[in-house]
């Protein structure tokens, strides 16, 4: 057998009781009793998860078959299949309202001029999820199926308008929730989902306030949205509906996703939110409910699986750049001066990894991913000191979960079950300023931690765009009947993955990375093992 019975697991959820047939191919059927259990404790515990993560089963294939290229192809379009209304609902498409050869939306029924148009895409079209044909295993960053490193073309759905909607946009009652933390972009996504919605006739648009939250607690009402409400708060950093972490359980909100009539849900926010996400799907499921979940993906620590990049990274490394040069400065202008910039990246080390290429004045680069020694000949410490003996000065990047061996190990969690990181910069600087004591040597020390300047900083150019463009897409997604997708930009094209093959583990850098060398080179700092 090329492959096993499932790659990740059969029938997780038994819903013959609830009249809910799923065909084979459905992505559903390859999760597993424990991960929607998981999710269920995840959206009680809040909208981040990012230390107890499900267990990613690789495809058992044997290659000796012949057809084993085949069987992973066919495995593989099982496991992106985007779920959709149709799978639970008997439900019949109409003609878009949306068409920008209109200047209102067409809600007379008769649709869009479809014919005079060429903007929709089509269900079939596909992007390559990868692009790159390594010759070797060996080669920078391959990432091979087989001994042989053969190509498999993997092809995933593009995102877009369709020509066929499932949704009357004049019955429609469409809700955003933002969870988490701050990022740069949130205002940018909220806005563009409202216009886009009022693109296609939708009236009733309402902000769920505070995260899951906003879904159970009798304080908080709904807030009315319209592109006047919103128009101009993407000039804004921070959340328009406001942020949390822990909720309710599922059933809770689903209750009020019932209650308050909601047919779209768009929910953004990080894997932990993508899970609770997922989890408020698979109950309108059973439930037999035509509601729409869709997710925008809001991590600034770019820890997305799959995805090029998520919103609001591109700022934070921008404004990570000038807490380094302010750094540099302050360490260029004393004597034996050394500045340590601590930067976000609880797991993945990319915030760091591309402030300290894009700056080009980072003398030591420290991530989660890269272990390294304090102490010792090959140690940060004496690297240190060559560059203070050398050059007169330093700079260090570290991102937050990095070294975290080095330190007291807390089992507290916040309210999304995160273990509480203790400070690794705090630590270092402490340890940097021992060791120039131990040795008699000045230094001149200077810590910086803008963490939260950070989060709140309004979106740059580039991530405006990236919000806008995927605020649009979330909404495309959800007139097209799918639900339980995010939307992300994968090798420059804007696709739709379903929400299970995002959040099985969470995407980190790769040592063996061109990016990571060209980093290396840059810092030119030696391999602290």
């Amino acid at each position: 057998m090329a492959f096993a019975a499932s790659t990740y697991g059969v029938d997780l959820i038994n819903m013959h009781p609830h009249g809910i047939q799923l065909c084979e191919k459905h992505p559903l059927v390859h999760l597993s009793n424990s991960k929607i259990r998981r999710f269920e404790r995840m959206i009680r515990a809040g909208s981040q998860m990012t230390n107890s993560r499900p267990v990613v089963n690789k495809p058992e294939i044997d290659f000796s078959d012949p057809d084993w290229k085949r069987h992973f192809q066919e495995d593989f379009d099982k496991r992106f299949n985007l779920p959709h209304l149709r799978d639970i609902l008997a439900i019949k498409p109409r003609p878009t309202t949306f068409s920008l050869k209109s200047r209102i939306p067409l809600d007379d029924g008769d649709g869009a001029a479809t014919g005079s148009w060429n903007g929709y895409v089509n269900d079939d079209d596909r992007a390559l999820l990868k692009v790159i044909k390594f010759a070797s295993s060996t080669s920078a960053g391959a990432e091979c199926i087989d001994p042989d490193c053969s190509w498999v073309e993997q092809w995933v759905h593009r995102a877009g308008p369709r020509k066929q909607i499932y949704f009357e946009p004049r019955e429609v009652k469409a809700g955003i929730v933002t969870c988490g933390g701050l990022c740069p972009g949130l205002n940018d996504v909220i806005r563009q989902i409202v216009l886009t919605l009022e693109k296609y006739g939708v009236k009733n648009i309402v902000g769920i306030p505070y995260g899951y939250r906003g879904f159970s607690d009798e304080g908080l009402s709904e807030v009315p949205l319209s592109h006047k409400v919103v128009q101009n708060i993407n000039l804004a950093g921070g959340s328009f509906l406001g942020v949390s972490r822990g909720g309710p359980s599922t059933s809770d909100v689903v209750d009020s996703i019932q209650a308050k009539r909601i047919d779209m849900l768009f929910v953004l926010g990080g894997d932990g939110t993508h899970a609770g996400a997922l989890a408020i799907h698979n109950e309108c499921r059973m439930r037999k409910l035509k509601v729409s979940v869709v997710c925008v993906p809001k991590t600034i620590d770019n820890d997305i699986l799959l995805m090029d990049k998520t919103f609001g990274f591109d700022t934070a490394v921008e404004e990570a750049q000038r807490v380094i040069n302010s750094a540099y400065v302050e360490a260029r202008s004393a004597y034996h001066g050394i500045g340590l910039v601590k930067l976000m990246g609880r797991s993945s080390g990319f915030i760091a990894m591309h402030a300290s290429l894009s700056s080009g004045q980072i003398d030591i680069c420290l991530i989660p991913e890269v272990p390294f020694n304090l102490e010792g000949p090959n140690g940060v410490l004496q690297h240190l000191e060559h560059l203070i003996k050398t050059k007169g000065n330093a700079v260090v990047c570290v991102a937050e979960g990095a070294g975290q061996d080095y330190l007291h190990k807390s089992n507290t969690t916040d309210a999304s079950g995160n273990v509480v990181l203790s400070d690794i910069g705090v630590h270092i600087q402490q340890q940097i300023k021992r060791h120039f004591k131990d040795i008699g040597v000045p230094a001149d020390v200077k810590y910086i931690d803008p963490t939260y300047m950070i989060r709140a900083c309004r979106a740059n150019a580039s991530d405006a765009i990236l919000c806008t463009v995927l605020g649009q897409n979330a909404v495309h997604g959800a007139f097209a009947g799918f639900s339980g997708i995010t939307t992300g930009i994968c090798n420059t094209h804007y696709v739709y993955f379903p929400i299970t093959q995002v959040i099985e583990s969470t995407r980190h850098v790769d040592p063996n990375s061109r990016m990571w060398h060209r980093c290396l080179t840059s810092t030119g700092q030696p391999d602290f093992n």
